[in-house]
Parts: C-alpha cells; structure tokens; sequence
C-alpha cells in the first residue's frame, strides 16, 4: 500500500511543472516580482519532486516500472531546478 502511495505522488508530480505554460499567458504572471517568485517556488518544487522521488525508490523500495520513469524524469527536473536556481542566484550577483 505505501508503495502505490508513494508512486502516484511520485507520477502527480511529473506534471505540475507543466502547470508554468497557462500563467504565462496572463500579464500579471510576465511581471518581475510575480515572474521571479514563480519560477523560484517551480524550481524548488522541482528539486523537491527529484529527491521525493529518489527517495521513494531507494529508501522505500517503491520499484515498479512506472516509479522508473518517475525516477528518470523527475531527477531531470530536479537538476533543472538546480540550473534555474544558479541561474537566478548568479542574475542576483552580476
């Protein structure tokens, strides 16, 4: 049971970062304060969805097949995340 948990939370979060696409198209969400806390609160739920994940796979044992490609993808988000945060850290800097 926790591991059909585990994988749908996992499978949940493949998708909300996709969520970014829609706010785009609404003014208020290309403006810098809203621009700049959206996209820092999307990196971090990415980095959270990798480690979540990878977590759930190795700690609980959580091993299906679906739980493989949540692994895959979201341990690309969560190096992505990791990109958009150096990226607005070294923005902030410069």
């Amino acid at each position: 049971m926790k591991t059909k948990i585990l994988t749908t939370v996992s499978t949940i979060m493949l998708f909300v970062p996709w969520t970014i696409l829609p706010l785009r198209t609404f003014d208020w969400a290309l403006e810098s304060p809203v621009a700049e806390i959206m996209i820092a609160c999307y990196a971090a739920f990415m980095i959270f969805s990798g480690v979540f994940t990878i977590i759930s796979y190795i700690k609980a044992k959580a091993q299906s097949n679906l739980m493989k490609v949540c692994l895959v993808v979201n341990s690309l988000y969560a190096v992505g995340g990791i990109v958009f945060v150096g990226m607005m850290i070294n923005t902030h800097f410069m």
